[in-house]
């Protein structure tokens, strides 16, 4: 006669007969789970110090530890960090390979003059890395007008070249007319001016990196940033404000796809002036 529980029921394997098979997943970046205890379902964002962020379809991040607990199209899995891949390349803001372990160089006597503080904070974010491997500095002039002058006292000259980068560089400009004016006068041949066509740097800024279609007009007789401030409802009235406003605005930059092509085609092309032999 068959025994239909076995003839041994504390036999080898007792102990896993009927238990459910959990399998072993890595928890990948985009990976979709569901948390057991809570019903939570969301991709996995990021996995560090045995946790794991998981984010759902309205935006909202949670943390869990890694290891059971955790369903895969209603089946219950345990994860684990997943294996380690080649190394990818390194990359620096602007898009160039990255140099490892690479120290500044001594500044170069050459070096690449903007109009303003906001036009160096952002040159620095994006192009920072890259000009500190070739040493070259960047410094604000306070205005075009102020070129003349910085030139009279410390003149180019073969192994010191300036590179110029100016707002609203487009014909028939007040800033068009200047720049023609200094490269036809004595310094040109060590000089180099160019700009891009916006009225300020932050417009430079795409308007998909702010989140918007497009930058809001802003009236003629209208002090810009004042009327940019004003069109999004950000405080205005002081220079504190509009301060604020750009470190926000700079806050959303990362890369150089964050960037304007007309910014960026002027800004390598300044360092390739500073830098060459």
């Amino acid at each position: 006669m068959d025994d239909m529980y076995g003839s041994d029921v504390l036999g080898a394997g007792w102990r896993e007969r009927g238990a459910v098979h959990v399998a072993t997943v890595e928890a990948e970046r985009e990976l979709v789970v569901e948390v057991a205890v809570d019903g939570f379902c969301g991709a996995v964002t990021r996995v560090q110090g045995g946790t794991v962020e998981l984010e759902d379809f309205h935006g909202r991040k949670r943390l869990f530890p890694l290891g059971g607990g955790f369903m895969i199209d209603g089946k219950p899995v345990r994860l684990i960090p997943p294996a380690p891949t080649k190394q990818a390349t390194k990359r620096t803001a602007s898009g160039s390979v990255a140099v490892a372990d690479q120290r500044a160089r001594t500044a170069l006597p050459s070096r690449i003059l903007v109009e303003g503080k906001h036009d160096a904070e952002l040159v620095e974010k994006v192009w920072g890395a890259d000009l500190r491997v070739e040493g070259v500095a960047v410094e604000f002039l306070q205005g075009l007008d102020k070129l003349e002058e910085l030139l009279a006292s410390e003149p180019p000259n073969a192994t010191r070249r300036y590179g110029v980068l100016v707002d609203h560089l487009v014909p028939g400009s007040k800033e068009s007319r200047i720049a023609d004016a200094i490269m036809r006068g004595p310094h040109g041949r060590h000089l180099k001016i160019v700009g891009h066509p916006f009225i300020d740097v932050w417009q430079c800024v795409t308007p998909k990196t702010l989140g918007i279609t497009r930058w809001p007009e802003i009236p003629r007789g209208t002090d810009w940033k004042t009327g940019i401030c004003k069109a999004f409802g950000w405080p205005y009235e002081t220079q504190g404000d509009t301060g604020r406003a750009w470190q926000f605005i700079l806050s959303k930059v990362n890369s150089y796809r964050d960037l304007e092509p007309t910014l960026l085609g002027r800004v390598e092309e300044l360092i390739d002036f500073v830098t060459a032999d």
